[in-house]
Order: structure tokens, then C-alpha cells, then sequence
């Protein structure tokens, strides 16, 4: 999909090219540099907050404050290209997608490739396809897992995820819902990209909404028989979609078994999440 910038404005096309004058997509006729690394920044429950990372968010929201019509973001990038990198990048597609602007992602993301700094790297991926999806910009979530295929990075568990949840906002619930299985049951044949418990609960979640309860109960079953662990969440869901069907047994079966797993019991009523 690409963008025509121009210096007051973002305009969308919805169909692919390879158009030259698209400034966001990667560069062409010039060599790369890839490798593939996680940039995903986790922080360990009851640790202190890193003051590296206090200084990147600072610097990510005084960079914010700084664009506007008069000053594009990549102009204000520029003028800190000695010190922005990646995790600024990444804390910028967080901010930026919380307020909605994801055009200013893709921008940020094109101004990013073309840095000596840059590699290509699941993190970043996965985090602009959780972005484009929370928009409903599915397409353009495809189109971001096409790129980095073809920057030389393989997808893992963590971008199928993303892709999931993306499909799964879309308007079209049922088709949604039909690729969210056919992604699930292709990470089960890969290696590197087996479902986890994350997978697990976000269709879950999904079909409790949908109040589809054998594909709730088919996915409960599989999940037994897979090395991931259910979760608060797992069980929540579970729960979710009993209680929306009326089984109150079921439900209560399984708050059974997640009190004897030791899991704490939910904080919302499992008929109102």
C-alpha cells in the first residue's frame, strides 16, 4: 500500500507498487544489511525501571512535542539522527499508536531503514503489525509481514501473534476467525513458531466473544495436550464463553480446576469481560 507524503499531508493508496516515489518503502537497487535480532524490551516483575529507558521515553515525548504541520517528524528526526536508534524507534510506534497516527509509524519506519544503524529485526515487525491491527489496518499488517520475509528475517511466535490479533480486528469477524486457525495450525508445523499460552488466549478470547463454544472447548483440548500453560487469562476465557452460553457447571468446573492449579481467581465476572 503506498503512501504519497507530501509536506502537509499523508494520503493512502490501497493498492501495492513499487513505485519509486514512495519514501516509506525500502530502498531499492541499494544493498542491505540484514540481521535478524530481538529488540523487544522486557522488564522482570519487581525490578526498578531502567533509567536508560526513563531517558528514552523522555527523549521519544520531547520528539513528539517537537512535530506539526510546520515541522514534519522526519525533519525532527533528522535533527537528532546522532542520537535517536532503535529503541526510540520502537518506544515512537508505541506512542504514536496509542494516539492513532500510524502513518507517522510508517514514516518513522522508513526513516529508520534507511539508517547505518539499522537491521531488520522481528521486534520492530511485530510491533508495527500489533499497531496497524489495533487501526484496523490489516492490509497494511500483511503487507508489513510480506516486507520482512523479504528482508530476510523468519516470523516467529511473537509476529504470528501479532497477525492473529490484526485479522481477529477486522471488521469480518468469521473470516477473521477462519484465518486466525489457519495461522494457529501453521505455527503448530514450524519449529520456531509453536502457539504459546499468548496464542492460546488471544483465540480464545476471540471465540468466547463470538460465543462459539466447541471451538472454545477444541482449543481447551488442545491446549492440554501442548507444552504451553494456562493462565489466568486461559481460564478466564474459558469461563467467559461458559457464561455467555449459560453452562454454570462448566464454569464451575473450571474455576475449580484454576484454583487447584494455583491461579488467583478473576478480577471481572467471567459473563461481563
Amino acid at each position: 500500500m503506498p503512501l504519497n507524503l507530501l509536506p502537509n499531508s499523508l494520503h493512502a493508496s490501497p493498492f501495492p507498487t513499487h513505485s519509486t516515489h514512495q519514501p516509506w518503502l525500502p530502498l531499492q537497487n541499494q544493498p542491505l544489511r540484514v540481521s535478524c535480532i530481538s529488540t523487544r524490551f522486557r522488564r522482570r516483575p519487581g525490578t526498578r525501571k531502567n533509567p536508560e529507558n526513563s531517558e528514552a521515553r523522555e527523549m521519544v515525548r520531547m520528539l513528539i512535542r517537537s512535530f506539526s504541520d510546520k515541522e514534519p517528524l522526519v525533519k525532527t528526526l533528522n535533527k537528532y539522527v546522532k542520537i535517536v536508534r532503535t529503541e526510540h524507534c520502537f518506544l515512537l510506534f508505541e506512542e504514536l499508536g496509542k494516539s492513532g497516527k500510524w502513518l507517522q509509524c510508517l514514516e518513522v519506519f522508513r526513516w529508520m531503514q534507511k539508517q547505518r544503524w539499522y537491521v531488520a529485526d522481528n521486534g520492530v515487525y511485530s510491533k508495527l503489525i500489533s499497531v496497524m491491527g489495533k487501526k484496523g489496518q490489516t492490509r497494511m499488517a500483511m503487507w508489513l509481514f510480506s516486507e520482512m520475509r523479504n528482508s530476510g528475517c523468519h516470523p516467529d511466535t511473537s509476529v504470528y501473534n501479532a497477525l492473529i490479533s490484526a485479522h481477529l480486528n477486522s471488521k469480518d469477524k468469521g473470516k477473521a476467525l477462519e484465518k486466525g486457525l489457519v495461522y494457529f495450525n501453521k505455527m503448530k508445523g514450524m519449529e520456531r513458531c509453536q502457539p504459546n499460552i499468548v496464542t492460546y488466549n488471544i483465540l480464545l478470547r476471540a471465540y468466547a466473544q463470538a460465543q462459539n463454544v466447541d471451538e472454545v472447548n477444541s482449543l481447551f483440548k488442545d491446549l492440554d495436550e501442548s507444552i504451553a500453560c494456562p493462565d489466568i487469562y486461559t481460564y478466564n476465557g474459558v469461563m467467559d464463553a461458559y457464561g455467555k452460553n449459560g453452562m454454570i457447571r462448566d464454569m464451575e468446573s473450571v474455576l475449580s480446576r484454576m484454583k487447584s492449579n494455583q491461579c488467583a481467581s478473576p478480577i471481572s465476572s467471567p459473563s461481563t469481560c
